[in-house]
């Protein structure tokens, strides 16, 4: 099979999608498919990709300029967005026919691209890979006026480029109802596969009391502390207020860790320093094989997400936090990926906004709940590992290719 996989960020990246991307990409190169990825030059952070290894046998890594901009602003944003649809869109209708191409949603709508090429070649077949929905999310934070000329014009786009998919893949029940109900020409059409996503087993084996523990640890004094790890993007769909409540009644009892960046964190660290929190700590973003080692001297992951982002984005901090036996901590909407791994794996405590009370509960709880560890590390084996996903991604390929 002929496959190409199109996204701006490409491992060794650090964004999500871009690890998700190479270890599809590396998986189905194994299987003897012929793949190629289209991706951008520039990385998720200004001035932060790391340096480039040979792709391995069967892979070809093919790059499209775009400004090292970063993501610190929607400008910059938008400027590596437009460069990277535009060269991909090229890029792609030079290359010879594709059997499948798997267009995932950085930047949004970037499948206008595959579609171009199926255009050209009518039996490529396109699969869109959904990790949020545009227009649908920038409409509900108020970046995109709803009703409005742009909107419109999104909507009708998206919906144009539904009509050409072969499939798509989505990462909870709750985005697979908001595309089916608002761009599928038909119900069911194209099928909607829900395919949660992973990590790598080989990258993040079962943790032992004897792995190291991150260096910074040092000076954050978590002696008899409950450490809570957020680790990762604090973007426009994430929300705190409950979290700083509890941090504020919690006191010396817990330290809260925040390790990365994003749109919210400005306002999240003037927020914690107008309310005088001193257990609230942040750094930046840490390389991808410092995870582990970071996540080996907490006790809990938080995770957040605002009501308003429900069905148009799904929290990806979850599968490496379950690899590390980190009890979750979710604060947000019900129906989420997170919501819905919790419930059925029983692998944290899920709780809306407002629960103070519940969420404090529930850290002072983590200590006394000897078999969470295991819980935790038995979801991520049983759904949210490579071993589990990837067939599955096997069986929708082959599917089409069949």
């Amino acid at each position: 099979m002929r496959l190409t996989i199109l996204n701006q960020f490409y491992a060794p990246d650090i964004s999500p999608t871009a690890q998700m991307a190479a270890s599809l990409a590396e998986h189905r190169a194994a299987r003897g498919d012929e793949v190629t990825v289209v991706t951008g030059q520039a990385g998720y952070l200004e001035g932060r990709l790391a340096r480039r290894s040979a792709p391995p046998p069967g892979l070809r890594i093919r790059r499209v300029w775009t400004p090292d901009l970063g993501k610190s602003s929607l400008t910059r944003r938008l400027g590596g967005y437009a460069t990277f649809s535009l060269g991909s869109a090229i890029r792609l209708a030079l290359l010879p026919r594709q059997d499948v191409i798997i267009a995932m949603t950085t930047p949004p709508l970037v499948v206008v691209a595959a579609v171009l090429h199926q255009l050209l070649h009518p039996q490529t077949q396109v699969v869109l890979w959904s990790m949020d929905c545009y227009p649908d999310a920038a409409e509900r934070f108020g970046e995109l006026k709803s009703g409005g000329v742009a909107s419109r014009a999104l909507r009708r786009l998206t919906r144009w480029a539904f009509r050409h998919l072969s499939a798509g893949v989505v990462l909870d029940g709750a985005m697979a109802d908001l595309l089916n109900s608002q761009y599928a020409p038909r119900p069911g059409t194209p099928p909607l596969h829900l395919i949660p996503n992973w990590e790598r087993q080989a990258l993040l084996p079962n943790p032992t009391p004897a792995d190291p523990v991150w260096s910074g640890y040092k000076a954050l004094h978590t002696d008899n502390r409950c450490v809570l790890l957020y680790l990762g993007n604090t973007g426009i769909g994430h929300r705190f207020d409950t979290v700083l409540d509890a941090a504020a009644e919690l006191g010396d009892e817990a330290l809260f860790l925040f390790v990365g960046g994003g749109a919210r964190w400005d306002a999240l660290q003037a927020a914690v320093n107008d309310q005088g929190l001193t257990n609230v700590v942040f750094r930046g973003y840490v390389p991808k094989d410092e995870t582990p080692a970071l996540m080996a001297g907490a006790h809990g992951a938080l995770i957040t997400l605002d009501d308003r982002a429900l069905g148009v984005m799904s929290p990806s901090k979850m599968h490496a936090n379950l690899a590390a036996r980190l009890p979750i901590l979710y604060v947000g909407p019900a129906g989420s990926n997170v919501d819905e791994a919790i419930d059925e794996h029983h692998c944290g405590v899920s709780l809306r906004h407002g629960d103070t009370a519940g969420l404090v509960e529930a850290v002072r709880r983590l200590a006394n709940d000897p078999d969470g560890p295991g819980r935790s590390r038995a979801a991520f084996e049983t759904a949210y590992c490579d071993a589990v996903s990837l067939p599955a991604f096997d069986a929708l390929l082959d599917g089409l290719a069949g």
